[in-house]
C-alpha cells in the first residue's frame, strides 16, 4: 500500500474516535465466498426471513454495489445492556419489553448520522474517491463486513461478538474505491460453549452460526398475522425482538456501555404499560415510539404480541379491554389472539362471552380463534371438577 493511503488509513481512524464510532476496521472489497456458499444453504432451506435483500449476488459482491471497489470500512457502536430505573411490572399493570437493540434513537438514524461524517471527512481529502454507506437495511451482509474487517467473531448465536464491547454493538459499513489496508479478522473464541444453541426459547438456532429466522422469536414479533401456535407462549412479556441468545452468552457478562446519550432507553418507551397498548392510535403510537426501531412495522404487532403477553401474565384485570377489542376491533388478528389470550388467560366469566362471539363473527380464522378459547377454558373447567 502507498504511503498516503496509509496515513489516509490512520487519519480516518483518528477521525472515527472524534466522531463517537466506538470501534473501525477495514476490510477488503472481494467477493465474500463462504457467506455466498452460506446463504444459498439457507435459501435451499427456506431459513431466509424475507426481511433481507433477496439477491444473493448483491449480498456478497460489493462491485455490484460499487463499481471500481476496493476496500470496505466497517464501523460500530456499543449500545447499553441494562436499564437504568426500570419500572417494574405490577398485578394491575403489566409490562412488556423491546429488545435492546431498539432501546434509544433508532440506530439505522444514529449510524446513518456518523457514516455520514465519515464519508465527508474523506471525500474532503480524496475529492475523487466514491463511497456507499449502508446501515442494516444494505445489501451487504454487516456481520459479513465486521468479521472480515477485525471488528468481532461471528458467534454461535450469529452475532458479531467483540472483545471490548461483547455483541451489543450495532454494526454499519462504507463501501469505497480507495486501497485501504485491510485488518485481520479475529480468531472466533465461542470454542466448545454452546449456551445460546441451547437456550434459544424456539429452537431457532439450529446449530451454532445457523438461524432457522422462521422460528426466531426478534423475526416473530415483526411479523403481521397469526402468530403460529407453537411460539405464541414462547415470546413471553416481548413485545419486540428477543435477547436470551446475547444474555445468556459469557462474553456478554459484565458489558454494559452508556458511551451515546441517544441511546439510552426511555423506562416508560421500552418497557411499556401493555394495557394502554391495546387501545393506542395511530398518532399516539407514532408520538411515543415513532423514534425507535421498534415501530418500523406499525403498531399491528405489537398489539397482537401485547395481547400474547398479557396472555402469558394470565392477567385477568386485562379481560375486560380483550373483550372490548373482540367487540370493537375491525383486525381479524387482533380479535383472534385476543379470543385466544381470553381462554389462555382462564377466566370463567369469559366463557359466556365466547360462545356468544362466535355466534356474531364472520371471519373463518377468527371462529377457529374463539373455539380455542372456549376449549382452553372448558378443560381447565374440567381439570377443576
Amino acid at each position: 500500500m502507498n504511503r498516503d493511503n496509509q496515513q489516509l488509513k490512520n487519519d480516518i481512524i483518528a477521525y472515527s474516535k472524534e466522531i463517537g464510532i466506538d470501534k473501525i476496521g477495514f476490510a477488503s472489497a472481494d467477493v465474500f465466498t463462504t457467506l455466498k456458499e452460506r446463504l444459498e444453504v439457507q435459501q435451499e432451506l427456506g431459513y431466509q426471513s424475507g426481511f433481507e435483500e433477496p439477491d444473493i449476488e448483491k449480498r456478497t459482491n460489493p462491485l455490484l454495489l460499487l463499481p471500481q471497489a476496493r476496500s470496505i470500512i466497517a464501523i460500530a457502536l456499543a449500545y447499553p445492556s441494562k436499564m437504568k430505573d426500570a419500572p417494574r411490572s405490577t398485578r394491575e399493570d403489566r409490562r412488556g419489553i423491546f429488545c435492546r437493540a431498539s432501546w434509544g434513537v433508532d440506530y439505522h438514524v444514529v449510524l446513518r448520522e456518523k457514516l455520514q461524517k465519515l464519508e465527508a471527512f474523506i471525500l474532503e481529502k480524496r475529492p475523487d474517491a466514491l463511497t456507499r454507506s449502508m446501515v442494516d437495511t444494505g445489501e451487504l451482509s454487516d456481520r459479513a463486513v465486521a468479521e472480515r474487517a477485525g471488528i468481532g467473531w461471528s458467534g454461535k448465536n450469529c452475532m458479531i461478538i467483540t472483545p471490548e464491547f461483547g455483541s451489543y454493538v450495532y454494526l454499519g459499513e462504507m463501501i469505497t474505491t480507495i486501497a485501504l489496508e485491510p485488518d485481520r479478522p479475529i480468531e472466533d473464541q465461542c470454542g466448545s460453549c454452546n449456551k445460546c444453541v441451547e437456550g434459544c426459547p424456539t429452537g431457532a438456532l439450529v446449530q451454532g452460526g445457523q438461524l432457522d429466522s422462521n422460528k426466531c422469536i426478534a423475526f416473530l414479533t415483526q411479523t403481521k398475522g397469526f402468530l403460529p401456535e407453537q411460539y405464541r407462549t414462547k415470546i413471553g412479556n416481548r413485545i419486540y425482538g428477543c435477547d436470551t441468545c446475547q444474555t445468556i452468552c459469557p462474553k456478554n457478562k459484565g458489558m454494559d456501555f452508556h458511551l451515546h446519550p441517544e441511546m439510552e432507553p426511555d423506562p416508560e418507551i421500552v418497557k411499556p404499560k401493555l394495557k394502554p397498548l391495546l387501545t393506542i392510535s395511530n398518532r399516539e403510537f407514532r408520538e411515543k415510539f415513532g423514534k425507535i426501531s421498534g415501530s418500523w412495522r406499525g403498531k399491528k404487532p405489537i398489539q397482537r404480541n401485547a395481547i400474547l403477553a398479557l396472555a402469558h401474565f394470565k392477567d385477568k384485570t386485562a379481560i375486560p379491554d380483550l373483550m372490548d377489542l373482540m367487540i370493537k376491533d375491525s383486525r381479524p388478528v387482533i380479535r383472534g389472539t385476543a379470543a385466544w389470550a381470553i381462554g389462555k388467560i382462564g377466566d370463567q366469566s369469559a366463557h359466556e362471552f365466547l360462545i356468544s362471539s362466535k355466534e356474531k363473527e364472520q371471519d373463518e380464522e377468527v371462529l377457529k380463534e374463539i373455539e380455542k378459547g372456549i376449549k382452553f377454558l372448558e378443560d381447565a373447567r374440567r381439570e377443576v371438577t
